[in-house]
């Protein structure tokens, strides 16, 4: 069957992949401890639920309106404008069935064949998939651990060309946890301004910041009328499964948004949506507690993977995930990786997964249990203490390994 040419350029989340690799092994009867998925590892808090089902009885299974049940919409207006510090329209809030459709509508909408996105790299695979995938450029951002994983605005000003129509990051940051400062925003901001960019701002971990407080660009002066906010209720509420997502976008953004959605997915479950709204308005005290272990286990792996050979991990300050620097164990994060799994039954993904950059990087999260953690820590210790000092010249004699 012949494919669509579009197709070529089309990428993957290899988290999913390698959750499948790591699955087939546990088939075969081998024990592994799944390091390698974006996914909060708690329940959907017990009022969620229940507000879920009552939904259903209540007979919430038709037709939503495209953009929103109206009172879904109100709430998280209400929530964000207190949280991100910012005023926002319930007109201007667009839901989605999972956050993904918000940055591919972004695309679809703003960037034309020809036209530039400057995107995080290392960060979130879907950024340059759908780029490329919509007929644009993709153009790497570097994110490095020697700057706390953090953007560097000048760096960013350097790409900006005539072609720039979009300019995507994220804070708190998936793969490195890294969180941007109050200063590197509003230099962001500055440049967005001058150069009349819009600006993506993947919001999706927002709620699991460790120090501080997280800062919304959109709260900037002159921001909110530029900016795309990204968020919904997959990492906060651990509700993964529900896939629930939403925008909050210009006022010139609406209708086009609201006219993808017909067009793809007609809207988002109904009684779903409900139960978002008790997520809002509800207690808040498990995402508390879920904040407060991840934070345990975040000191927890930060401080076992440094006392590894060869390993050198910066403490995030936010989301669930460390990204360690392995070029000491004389092997590339794709190399170690497929050690790991397939010799100490840890998956773990390889730092190329989320851009070049992250050669000498894993990805590690830390949504597992302390004693889940603690065993994984044991079994990579055992691993690099056995890695010889040749290491990388056996790598390079061997294939390559695909991380992508």
């Amino acid at each position: 069957m012949r494919l669509a040419a579009r197709m070529e350029r089309i990428g993957t989340e290899t988290a999913f992949e390698a959750a499948a690799r790591a699955r087939a092994l546990e088939a075969t009867g081998r024990d592994v401890i799944h390091l390698e998925i974006g996914e909060p590892d708690f329940d959907t808090p017990a009022n969620i639920r229940e507000a879920a089902k009552r939904a259903l009885d209540e007979g919430w299974t038709h037709y939503p309106p495209a953009p929103g049940l109206p009172q879904l919409r109100e709430a998280i207006a209400a929530d964000a404008s207190a949280r991100k510090r910012f005023p926002v329209d319930p007109e201007r809030v667009i839901v989605t069935p999972g956050a993904k459709p918000i940055m591919f509508f972004a695309l679809l909408v703003l960037a034309d064949a020809g036209d530039e996105v400057i995107y995080p790299d290392p960060g979130f695979p879907i950024y340059e998939s759908m780029t490329r995938y919509v007929g644009a450029t993709a153009v790497p951002l570097p994110i490095r651990q020697e700057n706390g994983f953090r953007l560097d605005p000048d760096e960013l000003a350097s790409l900006v060309t005539p072609r720039t129509r979009l300019v995507v990051f994220n804070s708190p940051a998936n793969p490195t946890g890294g969180v941007l400062s109050r200063d590197d925003l509003e230099r962001i901001a500055d440049v967005a301004r001058e150069r009349d960019l819009i600006v993506l701002a993947d919001e999706i971990y927002s709620r699991i910041v460790y120090e501080g407080e997280h800062v919304s660009i959109a709260s900037l002066p002159g921001m909110a009328e530029r900016t795309i906010v990204l968020d919904g209720f997959s990492k906060t509420y651990a509700m993964t499964g529900w896939r629930l997502g939403y925008g909050i976008v210009p006022e010139p953004l609406v209708a086009p948004f609201t006219r993808l959605i017909i067009n793809s997915v007609s809207g988002t479950s109904a009684h779903s949506q409900v139960a978002a709204v008790e997520a809002l308005t509800g207690p808040q005290d498990e995402v508390d507690a879920m904040v407060a272990e991840f934070r345990a286990r975040r000191d927890l792996i930060v401080r076992g993977l440094n006392a590894i050979p060869g390993f050198r991990c910066l403490q995030p300050s936010g989301a669930f995930y460390v990204f360690p620097d392995v070029s000491g164990t004389g092997l590339s994060g794709a190399r170690l990786a497929d050690r790991l799994l397939q010799q100490a039954g840890v998956s773990v993904l390889a730092g190329t997964a989320f851009g070049q950059v992250g050669r000498d990087h894993l990805r590690i999260s830390y949504a597992n249990s302390q004693a889940n953690i603690a065993t994984a820590l044991e079994r990579i210790r055992a691993l690099a203490e056995r890695l010889t000092p040749d290491a990388r010249a056996s790598e390079a004699a061997a294939p390559p390994v695909s991380a992508r």
